[in-house]
């Protein structure tokens, strides 16, 4: 993995600092996010105080109608890694909801249509369709549509098959 030189290090977290607490989850702070390196889809949206990778924007790679809750952090390496250029270490699907307060830790993949309950850990993928919390996140159900503002809630609650606990 390279290290950040310090002019496009400082660049990338003024950005970072803007997007923190700047307008429009939906148009400013993804493209600020953007300009960092994140991979980001279209119609995503970021909530305030979401943290995205500081020292290494390019390790994440987030898909179209994507919901980021507010401080949520996003960790996609870890100190002394070597990480493949150009392999992201956080992936994130089409129509993903990470519901606030959220922590993903390096080296996962979020399925398309998965849900991360407010306040979850993820330290593994989550396949699609699923929907997990905790710390450890758990797996708690399966989902016939993704969690989103294209779905009323009623329909997607549902949707929702809890898986039994051994």
């Amino acid at each position: 993995m390279r290290y950040e030189s310090t002019w496009p290090g400082a660049k990338r977290r003024i950005l970072a600092l803007a997007a923190l607490y700047g307008p429009g989850a939906e148009t400013t702070r993804v493209r600020m996010h953007r300009a960092r390196g994140v991979k980001i889809g279209s119609g995503c949206f970021i909530g305030t105080d979401v943290i995205l990778e500081t020292a290494f924007p390019h390790l994440i790679e987030i898909g179209d109608g994507v919901d980021i809750g507010m401080r949520t952090t996003v960790v996609a390496h870890q100190q002394g890694e070597v990480a493949e250029e150009g392999v992201p270490s956080v992936v994130i699907g089409d129509d993903v909801f990470i519901g606030p307060g959220s922590i993903l830790l390096p080296h996962v993949t979020i399925g398309d249509g998965a849900v991360i309950t407010a306040g979850s850990v993820v330290t593994t993928s989550v396949p699609p369709l699923t929907m997990v919390r905790g710390n450890p996140a758990q797996v708690v159900a399966t989902c016939k549509r993704p969690l989103g503002r294209k779905v009323p809630l009623r329909e997607f609650y549902r949707g929702l098959k809890p898986v039994g606990r051994g």
